[in-house]
Protein backbone atom coordinates (compact mmCIF):
# COMPACT_ATOMS: atom_id res chain seq x y z
CA UNK A 1 0.00 0.00 0.00
CA UNK A 2 1.49 3.26 -0.56
CA UNK A 3 1.93 5.94 2.04
CA UNK A 4 0.93 8.50 -0.34
CA UNK A 5 -3.20 7.30 0.85
CA UNK A 6 -2.23 8.17 4.59
CA UNK A 7 -1.93 11.33 6.34
CA UNK A 8 -0.54 12.36 9.68
CA UNK A 9 -4.07 13.16 10.92
CA UNK A 10 -5.08 9.51 10.54
CA UNK A 11 -2.32 8.07 12.37
CA UNK A 12 -2.04 6.59 16.14
CA UNK A 13 -0.95 9.80 17.72
CA UNK A 14 1.97 7.70 18.87
CA UNK A 15 3.79 8.43 16.02
CA UNK A 16 3.14 12.16 15.27
CA UNK A 17 6.07 14.05 15.96
CA UNK A 18 3.38 17.30 17.14
CA UNK A 19 2.09 15.15 19.88
CA UNK A 20 3.77 16.11 23.32
CA UNK A 21 3.19 12.78 24.80
CA UNK A 22 5.61 11.12 26.31
CA UNK A 23 6.69 8.39 24.13
CA UNK A 24 6.97 10.54 21.24
CA UNK A 25 9.06 12.99 22.27
CA UNK A 26 12.39 11.14 22.06
CA UNK A 27 11.34 10.59 18.53
CA UNK A 28 11.09 14.03 18.43
CA UNK A 29 14.71 14.90 18.86
CA UNK A 30 16.14 12.40 16.70
CA UNK A 31 14.54 14.16 13.69
CA UNK A 32 10.84 12.45 13.38
CA UNK A 33 8.46 14.91 11.88
CA UNK A 34 4.81 14.16 10.61
CA UNK A 35 6.73 13.84 7.01
CA UNK A 36 8.30 10.76 8.37
CA UNK A 37 5.50 9.47 10.16
CA UNK A 38 2.96 9.70 7.13
CA UNK A 39 5.67 7.43 5.29
CA UNK A 40 5.61 4.76 8.07
CA UNK A 41 1.71 4.59 7.71
CA UNK A 42 1.74 1.24 5.87
CA UNK A 43 4.49 0.04 8.55
CA UNK A 44 2.37 1.10 11.33
CA UNK A 45 -1.01 -1.06 10.37
CA UNK A 46 1.50 -4.08 10.71
CA UNK A 47 2.37 -3.43 13.99
CA UNK A 48 5.68 -2.50 13.42
CA UNK A 49 7.82 0.43 15.11
CA UNK A 50 9.51 3.42 14.09
CA UNK A 51 13.46 4.26 15.48
CA UNK A 52 16.13 5.81 13.53
CA UNK A 53 19.31 3.86 13.64
CA UNK A 54 22.30 5.40 16.00
CA UNK A 55 24.76 2.71 14.86
CA UNK A 56 25.44 -0.21 12.82
CA UNK A 57 28.21 -2.89 13.34
CA UNK A 58 28.44 -6.67 12.53
CA UNK A 59 24.81 -7.47 10.84
CA UNK A 60 23.17 -5.72 13.61
CA UNK A 61 22.11 -2.21 14.80
CA UNK A 62 21.26 0.04 17.57
CA UNK A 63 18.15 1.49 17.16
CA UNK A 64 15.99 4.32 19.32
CA UNK A 65 12.31 4.18 19.51
CA UNK A 66 10.01 5.76 21.51
CA UNK A 67 10.16 3.25 24.23
CA UNK A 68 14.24 3.56 24.03
CA UNK A 69 17.09 1.82 22.11
CA UNK A 70 17.08 -1.71 20.90
CA UNK A 71 19.22 -3.82 19.48
CA UNK A 72 18.11 -5.41 16.31
CA UNK A 73 19.09 -7.68 13.45
CA UNK A 74 19.50 -6.16 9.86
CA UNK A 75 19.48 -9.45 8.19
CA UNK A 76 16.29 -8.73 6.15
CA UNK A 77 17.18 -5.54 5.02
CA UNK A 78 21.03 -6.79 3.56
CA UNK A 79 21.38 -6.99 -0.06
CA UNK A 80 24.07 -7.55 -2.45
CA UNK A 81 23.87 -3.90 -3.96
CA UNK A 82 25.71 -1.71 -1.04
CA UNK A 83 23.61 1.10 -1.81
CA UNK A 84 20.82 -0.50 -0.38
CA UNK A 85 22.08 -1.53 3.27
CA UNK A 86 20.70 0.02 5.97
CA UNK A 87 23.08 2.49 7.80
CA UNK A 88 23.68 5.03 10.43
CA UNK A 89 20.37 7.53 10.09
CA UNK A 90 18.04 5.14 8.17
CA UNK A 91 14.30 5.60 9.74
CA UNK A 92 13.32 1.79 10.56
CA UNK A 93 10.73 -0.32 10.92
CA UNK A 94 11.24 -2.70 13.89
CA UNK A 95 9.58 -5.73 15.08
CA UNK A 96 7.99 -4.62 18.28
CA UNK A 97 9.00 -7.97 20.19
CA UNK A 98 11.30 -10.64 19.79
CA UNK A 99 14.94 -12.48 20.07
CA UNK A 100 16.10 -11.31 18.17
CA UNK A 101 14.21 -8.20 16.95
CA UNK A 102 14.73 -7.83 13.64
CA UNK A 103 14.75 -4.52 11.23
CA UNK A 104 11.86 -5.21 8.43
CA UNK A 105 12.22 -2.21 5.96
CA UNK A 106 13.93 1.07 6.01
CA UNK A 107 12.15 4.32 5.06
CA UNK A 108 13.14 6.04 1.88
CA UNK A 109 16.12 8.16 2.30
CA UNK A 110 15.89 11.73 2.02
CA UNK A 111 19.63 12.44 0.89
CA UNK A 112 22.39 9.91 1.56
CA UNK A 113 26.03 10.56 1.94
CA UNK A 114 28.25 8.00 -0.77
CA UNK A 115 31.74 7.68 -1.38
CA UNK A 116 33.89 5.38 -3.85
CA UNK A 117 35.15 2.87 -2.13
CA UNK A 118 39.12 1.67 -2.43
CA UNK A 119 38.20 -1.21 -4.53
CA UNK A 120 39.11 -1.37 -8.46
CA UNK A 121 35.45 -2.30 -8.65
CA UNK A 122 32.47 0.16 -9.24
CA UNK A 123 31.55 0.14 -5.37
CA UNK A 124 29.95 2.44 -3.47
CA UNK A 125 29.87 2.62 0.46
CA UNK A 126 27.40 4.88 1.81
CA UNK A 127 28.14 6.34 5.16
CA UNK A 128 25.10 8.57 6.36
CA UNK A 129 21.47 8.73 5.54
CA UNK A 130 19.01 11.58 5.93
CA UNK A 131 21.77 14.78 6.49
CA UNK A 132 20.60 17.68 6.33
CA UNK A 133 24.18 19.42 6.69
CA UNK A 134 27.91 17.80 6.38
CA UNK A 135 30.48 19.45 8.40
CA UNK A 136 33.80 19.05 7.26
CA UNK A 137 36.30 18.88 9.40
CA UNK A 138 40.10 20.39 8.03
CA UNK A 139 42.86 20.81 10.47
CA UNK A 140 44.83 23.77 11.00
CA UNK A 141 47.50 21.60 12.64
CA UNK A 142 49.24 20.45 8.84
CA UNK A 143 49.13 22.61 5.41
CA UNK A 144 45.53 22.64 3.80
CA UNK A 145 44.91 20.26 1.19
CA UNK A 146 42.68 22.49 -0.95
CA UNK A 147 41.89 19.62 -3.54
CA UNK A 148 41.10 17.29 -0.65
CA UNK A 149 38.70 20.10 0.55
CA UNK A 150 37.17 20.39 -2.94
CA UNK A 151 36.54 16.68 -3.27
CA UNK A 152 34.65 16.21 0.09
CA UNK A 153 32.40 19.22 -1.09
CA UNK A 154 31.74 17.65 -4.40
CA UNK A 155 30.79 14.20 -2.44
CA UNK A 156 28.57 16.34 0.35
CA UNK A 157 26.93 18.51 -2.52
CA UNK A 158 26.05 14.83 -4.34
CA UNK A 159 24.29 13.92 -1.35
CA UNK A 160 21.76 16.51 -1.08
CA UNK A 161 23.43 18.15 2.42
CA UNK A 162 24.37 21.32 2.58
CA UNK A 163 27.95 21.37 3.56
CA UNK A 164 30.27 23.38 6.13
CA UNK A 165 33.84 23.71 6.27
CA UNK A 166 35.06 23.97 9.43
CA UNK A 167 39.00 24.67 10.16
CA UNK A 168 40.01 23.11 13.43
CA UNK A 169 42.69 23.70 15.59
CA UNK A 170 42.45 27.15 15.14
CA UNK A 171 44.13 28.08 18.04
CA UNK A 172 47.54 26.62 16.36
CA UNK A 173 47.38 29.54 14.32
CA UNK A 174 47.92 32.69 16.59
CA UNK A 175 48.25 34.84 13.95
CA UNK A 176 45.60 36.94 13.41
CA UNK A 177 46.44 37.62 9.63
CA UNK A 178 48.02 34.02 9.08
CA UNK A 179 44.60 32.86 9.86
CA UNK A 180 42.34 35.27 7.51
CA UNK A 181 44.50 34.11 4.94
CA UNK A 182 44.13 30.71 5.34
CA UNK A 183 39.99 31.16 5.70
CA UNK A 184 40.15 33.07 2.53
CA UNK A 185 42.26 30.53 0.43
CA UNK A 186 39.21 27.97 1.69
CA UNK A 187 36.36 30.29 1.11
CA UNK A 188 37.58 30.37 -2.50
CA UNK A 189 37.83 26.69 -3.17
CA UNK A 190 34.36 26.69 -1.43
CA UNK A 191 32.11 29.30 -3.07
CA UNK A 192 28.62 29.30 -1.78
CA UNK A 193 29.61 27.42 1.40
CA UNK A 194 29.71 28.45 5.32
CA UNK A 195 33.46 28.39 6.76
CA UNK A 196 34.11 28.39 9.96
CA UNK A 197 37.29 28.52 12.30
CA UNK A 198 36.77 26.75 15.64
CA UNK A 199 38.97 25.49 17.63
CA UNK A 200 37.69 23.35 20.72
CA UNK A 201 40.65 23.66 22.97
CA UNK A 202 39.84 27.87 23.47
CA UNK A 203 35.86 27.18 22.35
CA UNK A 204 36.48 29.82 19.36
CA UNK A 205 33.36 29.43 16.91
CA UNK A 206 32.06 26.54 18.67
CA UNK A 207 29.01 28.42 19.92
CA UNK A 208 28.55 29.85 16.39
CA UNK A 209 28.82 26.09 14.65
CA UNK A 210 26.40 24.45 17.72
CA UNK A 211 23.38 27.21 16.27
CA UNK A 212 24.36 25.87 12.29
CA UNK A 213 23.66 22.36 13.17
CA UNK A 214 20.68 23.01 15.85
CA UNK A 215 17.29 21.56 14.56
CA UNK A 216 18.65 19.27 11.98
CA UNK A 217 20.82 16.41 11.30
CA UNK A 218 24.46 16.95 10.82
CA UNK A 219 27.37 14.31 9.53
CA UNK A 220 30.90 15.10 10.77
CA UNK A 221 33.63 14.37 8.21
CA UNK A 222 37.21 14.42 8.00
CA UNK A 223 40.92 12.77 7.64
CA UNK A 224 41.97 11.15 10.80
CA UNK A 225 43.78 13.39 13.00
CA UNK A 226 41.15 16.78 11.94
CA UNK A 227 40.13 17.01 15.46
CA UNK A 228 36.78 15.27 14.51
CA UNK A 229 35.79 13.71 18.16
CA UNK A 230 37.26 16.43 19.82
CA UNK A 231 34.62 18.93 18.13
CA UNK A 232 31.89 15.94 18.71
CA UNK A 233 32.93 16.63 22.41
CA UNK A 234 32.60 20.45 22.68
CA UNK A 235 29.25 20.45 20.05
CA UNK A 236 28.13 17.55 23.15
CA UNK A 237 29.26 19.65 25.77
CA UNK A 238 30.79 16.04 27.68
CA UNK A 239 33.80 13.95 26.70
CA UNK A 240 31.24 11.13 24.81
CA UNK A 241 33.75 10.32 22.20
CA UNK A 242 37.25 8.83 22.49
CA UNK A 243 40.26 11.22 21.42
CA UNK A 244 43.60 10.28 20.97
CA UNK A 245 46.82 12.88 19.79
CA UNK A 246 47.81 13.05 16.42
CA UNK A 247 51.16 12.71 14.98
CA UNK A 248 53.34 15.07 15.32
CA UNK A 249 54.96 14.38 11.73
CA UNK A 250 52.30 14.64 9.44
CA UNK A 251 49.10 15.35 11.71
CA UNK A 252 47.35 12.33 11.41
CA UNK A 253 45.71 9.96 13.71
CA UNK A 254 44.68 6.30 14.39
CA UNK A 255 41.14 5.87 13.46
CA UNK A 256 39.62 7.00 17.46
CA UNK A 257 36.36 6.41 16.23
CA UNK A 258 35.67 2.96 14.65
CA UNK A 259 31.84 3.15 13.51
CA UNK A 260 29.08 5.75 12.95
CA UNK A 261 27.17 7.17 15.70
CA UNK A 262 24.47 9.37 16.25
CA UNK A 263 24.14 11.44 18.61
CA UNK A 264 21.69 14.24 20.33
CA UNK A 265 23.41 17.40 20.41
CA UNK A 266 22.19 19.80 23.61
CA UNK A 267 21.02 22.28 21.33
CA UNK A 268 19.02 20.61 18.95
CA UNK A 269 19.76 18.50 16.49
CA UNK A 270 21.62 14.73 15.99
CA UNK A 271 25.55 14.72 14.85
CA UNK A 272 26.87 11.32 13.08
CA UNK A 273 30.57 11.07 13.54
CA UNK A 274 32.31 9.12 11.49
CA UNK A 275 35.95 7.52 11.22
CA UNK A 276 38.32 9.05 9.60
CA UNK A 277 38.25 8.94 5.85
CA UNK A 278 41.79 8.17 4.61
CA UNK A 279 40.57 7.64 0.90
CA UNK A 280 37.31 9.95 -0.67
CA UNK A 281 36.43 8.50 -4.00
CA UNK A 282 33.63 9.71 -6.21
CA UNK A 283 30.84 7.45 -6.80
CA UNK A 284 28.77 8.89 -9.58
CA UNK A 285 28.69 12.53 -8.54
CA UNK A 286 28.99 14.51 -11.83
CA UNK A 287 26.16 17.09 -10.07
CA UNK A 288 28.56 17.66 -6.62
CA UNK A 289 31.58 18.05 -8.93
CA UNK A 290 29.56 21.22 -11.08
CA UNK A 291 28.20 22.77 -7.63
CA UNK A 292 31.61 22.15 -5.86
CA UNK A 293 33.24 24.03 -9.03
CA UNK A 294 29.80 26.41 -9.47
CA UNK A 295 32.53 29.24 -10.65
CA UNK A 296 33.95 27.19 -13.60
CA UNK A 297 30.15 26.10 -14.86
CA UNK A 298 28.96 29.31 -14.75
CA UNK A 299 31.57 30.83 -16.81
CA UNK A 300 31.30 27.93 -19.26
CA UNK A 301 27.66 29.05 -20.01
CA UNK A 302 29.83 31.88 -21.69
CA UNK A 303 32.08 29.47 -23.92
CA UNK A 304 31.40 29.69 -27.70
CA UNK A 305 30.75 25.97 -27.94
CA UNK A 306 28.19 24.13 -25.39
CA UNK A 307 30.28 21.17 -25.20
CA UNK A 308 33.84 22.85 -24.59
CA UNK A 309 36.47 20.85 -22.66
CA UNK A 310 38.49 24.34 -21.70
CA UNK A 311 41.61 22.89 -22.51
CA UNK A 312 42.46 24.90 -26.17
CA UNK A 313 38.97 25.52 -27.75
CA UNK A 314 38.48 29.08 -28.57
CA UNK A 315 35.78 31.49 -27.49
CA UNK A 316 36.56 29.28 -24.22
CA UNK A 317 35.15 31.66 -21.16
CA UNK A 318 36.84 29.47 -18.42
CA UNK A 319 40.39 29.79 -20.14
CA UNK A 320 39.69 33.39 -20.59
CA UNK A 321 39.05 33.77 -16.85
CA UNK A 322 42.52 31.01 -15.87
CA UNK A 323 44.54 33.82 -18.36
CA UNK A 324 43.00 36.90 -16.68
CA UNK A 325 43.81 36.09 -13.16
CA UNK A 326 40.16 35.26 -11.78
CA UNK A 327 40.40 31.80 -12.07
CA UNK A 328 43.25 30.27 -10.42
CA UNK A 329 44.79 27.42 -12.98
CA UNK A 330 44.83 24.97 -9.75
CA UNK A 331 41.01 25.22 -9.61
CA UNK A 332 40.55 24.64 -13.43
CA UNK A 333 43.40 21.33 -12.69
CA UNK A 334 41.37 20.19 -10.14
CA UNK A 335 37.74 20.36 -11.84
CA UNK A 336 39.10 18.57 -14.81
CA UNK A 337 40.41 15.72 -12.08
CA UNK A 338 37.76 15.44 -10.65
CA UNK A 339 35.70 15.29 -13.89
CA UNK A 340 37.98 12.90 -15.31
CA UNK A 341 37.78 10.54 -12.16
CA UNK A 342 34.21 10.58 -11.76
CA UNK A 343 33.60 9.22 -15.67
CA UNK A 344 36.18 6.33 -15.04
CA UNK A 345 33.69 5.50 -12.61
CA UNK A 346 30.60 5.77 -14.05
CA UNK A 347 32.13 3.93 -17.42
CA UNK A 348 32.75 0.66 -15.05
CA UNK A 349 29.00 0.27 -14.70
CA UNK A 350 27.81 1.48 -18.14
CA UNK A 351 28.78 0.37 -21.25
CA UNK A 352 27.97 3.02 -23.72
CA UNK A 353 30.32 5.77 -21.65
CA UNK A 354 32.85 3.04 -22.26
CA UNK A 355 32.80 2.86 -25.29
CA UNK A 356 32.14 6.47 -26.02
CA UNK A 357 35.76 6.96 -24.27
CA UNK A 358 37.43 4.76 -26.25
CA UNK A 359 36.52 6.65 -29.27
CA UNK A 360 37.23 9.52 -27.83
CA UNK A 361 41.01 8.42 -26.73
CA UNK A 362 41.20 6.82 -30.60
CA UNK A 363 40.75 9.58 -31.82
CA UNK A 364 43.06 11.53 -30.07
CA UNK A 365 45.38 9.13 -30.91
CA UNK A 366 44.99 10.03 -34.58
CA UNK A 367 45.27 13.91 -34.20
CA UNK A 368 48.44 12.83 -32.43
CA UNK A 369 50.11 10.65 -34.69
CA UNK A 370 48.67 12.99 -37.75
CA UNK A 371 50.36 16.06 -35.83
CA UNK A 372 53.74 14.32 -35.03
CA UNK A 373 53.16 13.25 -38.75
CA UNK A 374 53.12 16.81 -39.95
CA UNK A 375 55.98 18.21 -37.79
CA UNK A 376 58.13 15.09 -39.06
CA UNK A 377 57.51 16.29 -42.49
CA UNK A 378 58.01 19.69 -41.89
CA UNK A 379 61.44 19.05 -40.81
CA UNK A 380 63.10 17.39 -43.99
Amino acid sequence: MSSSSFSSSSLPSYFTASNDSAPARPLAAYGWDDAWAAEFAPYAELGLVPGRVVRVDRGQCDVVTASGTLRADTAFVTPHDPMRVICTGDWAAVEPAGDPRFVRAYLPRRTAFVRGTSSNRSEAQILAANVDMAIIAVSLAVELDLGRIERFLALAWESGAQPVVVLTKCDLVPDPVGLSHLLQDVETTAPGVRVLAVSAATGEGVEMLGALVAGGTSVLLGQSGAGKSTLANALLGEEVMAVRAAREVDGKGRHTTTTRNLLVLPGGGVLIDTPGLRGVGLYDAESGVGQAFSEIEELAADCRFHDCAHLAEPGCAVLDAVEEGSLPQRRLESYRKLLRENRRIVAKTDARLRAGIRREWKAKGAEGRANGAAKRGGLR
